[in-house]
């Protein structure tokens, strides 16, 4: 799960992919990271009203710390999911050749969600926080859904 800062959306991203992969009993099949295109917050923990309005729907964010993309993240993991077109962007910047097909857009996996991306709620209010839900919500339940359609995968 990838944003700018790495908190607010995409560490809610993880927390809610952990949350949901536990309760279907897939906890142990995915490996889920969050992280930034950018550096502003290393070791930093997420937004505390990122955090407050998770523990609202019962996910604990308290422990995740921000971190940069590292370039082994390429070849670490099977899908980076961008949070939005311009994060999509530099992820692409930075890619290695043959690691193209890893990355997309976290709402590819929420097509009826009425939303391409998720949208900052940083400099936004409540609502923007319990909308960067919503959104990762859908599209973590698409995501594991996804997933759990490839053969072989459960």
């Amino acid at each position: 799960m990838v944003c700018m800062g790495n908190i607010c959306r995409s560490p809610t991203a993880e927390g809610v992919l952990r949350a949901k992969l536990a309760a279907a009993g897939l906890a142990g099949r995915v490996r889920v990271d969050s992280a930034g295109t950018h550096a502003y917050h290393v070791g930093e923990p997420p937004d505390e009203r990122s955090q407050t309005h998770a523990a609202r729907r019962g996910y604990d964010l308290s422990a995740l710390r921000a971190r940069a993309v590292d370039p082994d993240d390429y070849r670490r993991f099977d899908l980076l999911l961008a949070m939005d077109w311009d994060n999509l962007a530099l992820l692409q910047d930075d890619c290695p050749s043959g690691s193209e097909r890893k990355l997309r857009r976290l709402m590819e996996f929420a097509p009826g969600a009425g939303s391409e991306v998720v949208p900052d709620p940083y400099y936004g209010g409540s609502r923007g926080f319990e909308q960067v839900l919503d959104l990762v919500e859908t599209a973590c339940d698409g995501l594991i859904s996804h997933l759990s359609a490839k053969p072989g995968w459960r």
